[in-house]
């Protein structure tokens, strides 16, 4: 039974982002992609409470709710694209919602979006406090006010939190995520034993996929979401459609279920020559006396624009700069040119970013780190020989005034905060410059609200969706903007800042000081012996009176520059000196003798035993002491000194020469890296005088409504669901789709929340084939797998607790009723029942045409179900050319007529028929 059930990005919704879909096959839970919402919407929905009070509807608030609470039960994740509205929330439900899954996605994907959440987490981190703790009574945390006009931003009451990962917690994130090839496909193992996920080529964005599923009991389940057919500059188009190679690509054709998206469905997009030829001539219009603002994502749909950008600023010779303001912008182009296999359209060595004389472009950067890096890459794509980088509106400033003519690419492409935030406060405010949109934006964003303000502008026939390319607009009035930023501390605040930093690192001092103290406590016990044996004790106590008799002792020693001998008192301070030591300074070394056993390190230079001449015989040892082992009742006590020395040994053989390595590289980072000063998150009111014009031009690179409504047909699923539309798409394509007869009728498309359950639980059981019924098999290919008849009976075994299956012996046809009841005609043979076979899948006549081909034979669709085989396919038909024809019909489901005369051409045809089937023999 296959159950699915939209948490965000549901037809029939105003909000068609996030993406993310729990898809549960049998007992597997699959999550499909995993979106970030927008955190800092413009319009916030506000609703009235039963006891009068306002409330304010958060869009993200039940969408991570109903994610954390699936999270730790989900067996397996698949991402399709690397944008945030695909991928943007899985790192921080990784670290912080155990959603620790196998996660599967291709390399790109997997480097995009990496790079799209560090640039999103860093730059809201840089504005707001994220890091808050909800308090389980919901309590209010009001921040002190300043009695400036900037104040720090208060948590509403019912306000959630910003489910916003740190840096490290992405890397740690996707570096958990298995990468694939695409149609490679990967057979799972423990929980989703049985289950065989194979990605696909789904163009619109470098690595997007489609996700083909096939499981033993629910059929082939097939996810695409934001598909584009069309070939563009840095990428090609999709497989699941080719006009070229006949069609829907075989593979994907005809699932059981098909999963995809009709946000466009509506949709009717201009051509992109006029699209590319309108954003062109915008930008060299304006170019020529101010600037242009263009806010992009951070690593999917910016490669084309680059790419368009690059080909057009060296055709044009432009020397104006392009500037993108993205704090990974750089890495984003290195992961990238890393890549070269992934590319497609018209990226080439010769196009993009190599001029005539073989330099190669790339940024304003020191010759030394352009080498170093083009060795590393071996090759010169994708080197853009105007782009510039600058992590924040600061450093562009700094570099070009604002008077000066530039383009700008600035993330986010919402616009809802970071540097194209920043930048459209100042931007919009001077006459003359333009605002170009690419994309239309999250719902409730001020990416949205420019754009709608567009839209509506235009005359009806001229909007987006209606295949036009429509004209700029002049914007006027005011906009109420809030501003979040960072500001250092001063005076007061910056002085109880600093004391309360020091009293934190006091506490911590003295804290680290106690457990230092309690740790040399712990290792000094192990020297104590508590519990010694009466005998010993009373030997040891003579020894100590007889040394504490002699409290100073006179040693003789010979000088040889006089040959006079001198003694010398060594005191019972010095006795404390370890016995390697000189006891004088020029003399000889003096070892001190122990003859006897002494307690702990005593040293003393007299002899216990006297001798009969008066004279002390020395007798030189090495001195040991024997430590006491402690013993109670249970036997030998618990070192603990030990056990904590031991576990620092073993911590310190753990780490390896890279972790020592990588320790080295973060400390001398840090060392590296200025202090940041002590800072606070303010929030500002400004209010914008808008005079600068507005323009939209369509280059999110996805399939219109026609395209949609073409390829779903050819696709032909048995059941499909409808995800990712508002409720006029989504009824327009369900109407579409009925109007064709071929067409299924199963088709949903659920609410978010909302549960469809498609089919019946089934349950499966293990079983083993024995090697001997295993070696009797005769297997028949059909599409991914190998199918085989087989008769046994169930044996169980005491070594093992799976059942094995065993060969039954020979079957012995029994023959018909009807057969034995006839009456046997004298030396005749008893009848015997012949094995019959089965033949299992469904024949495309477009599937044998190819098939055909590859083998000489000319074929020819006429009329509908009917194929022309052989000589007959030909115009130039005669009468010996129809002996050599056959027609294949299909006549109903499952049943296939082949008619013509007996020739070659007939077993031809009729072998590869059998070829496309599995045939099994019962």
């Amino acid at each position: 039974m296959i159950t699915f059930t939209p948490l965000s990005g549901s037809a029939h919704s105003s909000r068609t982002v996030p993406l993310a879909y729990l898809l549960q096959v049998d007992d597997v839970r699959i999550l499909l992609d995993c979106g970030s919402p927008d955190w800092n919407p413009e319009d916030i929905e506000t609703v009235q409470s039963e006891s009068g009070d306002e409330l304010t509807i958060y869009p993200w608030k039940e969408y991570c709710d109903t994610l954390r609470k699936y999270a730790p039960d989900i067996d397996l994740v698949l991402l399709s694209h690397g944008d945030l509205a695909h991928s943007g929330l899985y790192a921080y439900a990784y670290c912080h919602w155990d959603l620790r899954a196998p996660c599967y996605t291709t390399l790109p994907v997997q480097a995009t979006a990496r790079i799209a959440t560090m640039e999103d987490v860093e730059g809201i981190r840089d504005e707001q406090e994220v890091d808050v703790i909800e308090e389980e009574n919901n309590e209010s945390v009001v921040a002190e006010e300043t009695e400036s006009m900037e104040r720090r931003s208060p948590i509403l009451k019912n306000e959630p939190k910003k489910f916003v990962a740190t840096v490290q917690e992405v890397h740690e994130a996707f570096d958990a995520v298995n990468t694939l090839r695409y149609s490679q496909p990967t057979h799972l193992q423990g929980k989703c034993q049985g289950l065989t996920i194979t990605p696909f080529a789904a163009g619109h964005t470098l690595g997007g996929t489609i996700w083909k599923i096939r499981s033993p009991s629910a059929g082939t389940i097939v996810y695409a979401v934001n598909l584009n057919h069309m070939r563009e500059r840095h990428i090609d188009g999709t497989v699941l459609y080719r006009p070229a190679a006949g069609g829907v690509f075989e593979p994907l054709a005809r699932p059981d279920l098909f999963i995809t998206d009709a946000d466009r469905a509506n949709v009717i997009t201009s051509r992109r020559k006029d699209r590319d030829a309108s954003l062109l001539d915008t930008i060299s219009a304006t170019l020529s006396t101010h600037s242009l603002l263009l806010p992009c994502d951070s690593s999917t749909r910016l490669l084309e624009l680059l790419v368009l950008l690059d080909q057009h600023w060296k055709y044009a010779d432009f020397r104006y700069p392009i500037c993108l303001l993205s704090r990974n912008g750089r890495e984003m182009l290195t992961f990238v040119r890393s890549m070269m296999e992934w590319l497609g359209g018209t990226v080439s060595k010769e196009d993009v970013g190599v001029d005539g004389s073989g330099r190669t472009g790339g940024t304003r950067r020191r010759r030394g780190d352009e080498d170093a890096d083009d060795e590393a890459l071996g090759a010169f794509a994708l080197r853009f020989r105007y782009l510039e980088f600058f992590p924040n509106p600061q450093s562009l400033l700094q570099t070009y005034p604002s008077n000066k003519p530039k383009l700008i690419l600035a993330v986010p492409a919402s616009l809802s905060h970071g540097p194209s935030r920043l930048l459209f406060s100042d931007f919009a405010a001077v006459p003359g410059n333009v605002i170009l949109l690419t994309s239309r934006g999250e719902e409730g964003t001020l990416g949205r609200i420019l754009f709608d303000k567009w839209n509506n502008s235009q005359r009806v026939d001229d909007k987006w969706d209606k295949g036009r390319i429509g004209s700029n607009i002049m914007m006027d009035g005011t906009m109420a903007l809030k501003i979040n930023s960072k500001v250092p501390l001063q005076g007061a605040e910056l002085e109880a800042f600093l004391a309360k930093e020091k009293a934190v690192k006091d506490r911590e001092a003295a804290h680290q000081a106690s457990m230092a103290r309690n740790q040399r406590i712990l290792e000094a016990d192990e020297d104590e012996s508590d519990e010694d044996s009466d005998s010993d004790s009373e030997e040891e106590d003579e020894v100590e009176r007889a040394l504490d008799e002699s409290q100073m002792d006179i040693d003789e020693t010979s000088d040889p520059a006089n040959g006079s001998r001198r003694k010398r008192k060594i005191s019972k301070n010095e006795d404390d000196a370890d016995w390697g030591l000189d006891i004088d300074e020029g003399l000889t070394k003096q070892l001190l003798s122990f003859d006897i056993y002494l307690k702990g390190n005593v040293s003393k230079a007299t002899s216990f035993f006297k001798s009969a001449g008066g004279q002390t015989h020395r007798f030189r040892m090495f001195p040991y002491v024997e430590k006491k082992r402690r013993v109670d009742e249970y036997g030998e006590t618990i070192d603990v000194g030990m056990w904590l020395r031991k576990g620092k040994v073993l911590e310190n053989e753990a780490d390896d020469e890279a972790g020592r390595e990588a320790r080295r590289n973060q400390a001398e980072g840090e060392a590296e890296a200025p202090r940041e000063p002590p800072s606070k998150f303010v929030t500002s009111e400004v209010e914008i005088q808008l005079a600068c014009r507005l323009f939209f031009i369509d280059m999110e690179g996805l399939n219109d409504g026609r395209a949609l409504k073409m390829i779903v047909p050819q696709v032909n699923p048995r059941k499909m669901i409808i995800v990712h539309a508002q409720a006029a798409a989504a009824e327009a394509l369900i109407e579409s789709c009925a109007n064709i007869r071929s067409m299924t009728k199963d088709i949903w498309a659920p609410s978010v929340g909302e549960t469809v359950q498609i089919g019946q639980h089934t349950n499966s059981f293990s079983i083993s084939l024995s090697d001997e019924l295993l070696s009797t098999i005769k297997m028949s290919r059909f599409e991914d797998n190998e199918v085989g008849y087989v008769t046994g009976r169930v044996a169980s075994h005491f070594s093992s607790t799976i059942p094995i299956l065993e060969p039954s012996g020979p079957a012995i046809p029994t023959p018909d009723a009807n057969v034995l009841r006839a009456p046997r005609i004298l030396g005749s043979r008893t009848p015997q029942i012949l094995p019959r076979s089965t033949m299992i899948g469904e024949l495309k006549l477009t599937a044998l045409k190819s098939r055909l081909a590859s083998v000489g034979v000319q074929a020819e669709l006429v009329g509908e179900g009917v194929l022309i085989c052989g000589a007959g396919a030909r115009r130039d038909q005669s009468s010996s050319s129809l002996q050599e024809t056959v027609a294949v019909r299909k006549t109903g489901r499952g049943r296939v007529e082949l008619e013509g005369n007996v020739s070659d051409i007939y077993y031809v045809v009729r072998k590869e028929i059998y070829n496309l089937h599995a045939l099994v023999a019962t």
